[in-house]
């Protein structure tokens, strides 16, 4: 699970340096901003960014529970140091991104490639030995690990749920979630039997085993 997270954080971290170019941090909740011409000098004010015809800005709000067991302040300034300008660190603990909608565009598609990079990894690595086969839908809202039933089970590879959570849930935060209101559902199943025998819902059911 370390390994795959790693790999997710570091893409992440890269993405976001990538984005700063073009884009300011600000903002309370992930949403989409368009101002017309007419309120360009408005805009640039507030530290919108002009792309194409227009000026968009592009919010993100990563919750306090994705920098949990980090030193928040630490990571912000790291995310600053590779190219971020701005960085809110939102009361409750939250974090706001705010990127171009072009840089958004070209950050949600280099998180897909890595994602899928990281499931391939689970697949054929050898670092969980009971994992045949991970499915998911387009919005990696929701994964199918297909596996060896028995030696699933007396193993740890039930671990890799934690990274199938973290990465599907950037994802839909990235894609344009609430902060407070996402979901990432993993089913297991047995390949030899076509039987579903676990399913976990991230972070509902990770907040319920703390």
């Amino acid at each position: 699970m370390n390994k795959l997270v790693l790999v997710l954080l570091l893409t992440l971290s890269a993405l976001l340096a990538a984005c700063s170019s073009e884009g300011k941090v600000s903002g309370q909740a992930t949403k989409t901003e368009q101002t017309g011409k007419g309120d360009k000098a408005k805009a640039e004010d507030e530290g919108s960014v002009e792309v194409d015809k227009g000026l968009f800005n592009v919010e993100v709000t990563l919750p306090a529970s994705m920098f949990e067991g980090e030193d928040i302040d630490s990571a912000i300034e790291e995310v600053k140091a590779e190219g971020v300008k701005e960085v809110i660190k939102n009361d409750d603990g939250s974090v706001t991104y705010k990127m171009s909608k072009s840089k958004h565009k070209e950050m949600m598609k280099e998180l897909e490639t890595g994602i899928q990079e990281s499931l391939e990894e689970m697949k054929t690595s050898g670092d969980f030995a009971s994992i045949k086969d991970v499915n998911h839908n387009k919005t990696f809202s929701e994964f199918t690990l297909e596996v060896d039933k028995k030696t699933y089970e007396n193993s740890m590879d039930g671990f890799a749920v934690f990274g199938l959570g973290i990465s599907g849930a950037y994802y839909q935060l990235f894609n344009g979630a609430d902060k407070d209101d996402y979901k990432v559902t993993i089913k297991v199943k047995d390949q030899a039997t076509g039987e579903e025998f676990d399913q976990i819902v991230f972070p509902d059911d990770m907040e319920e085993n703390e």
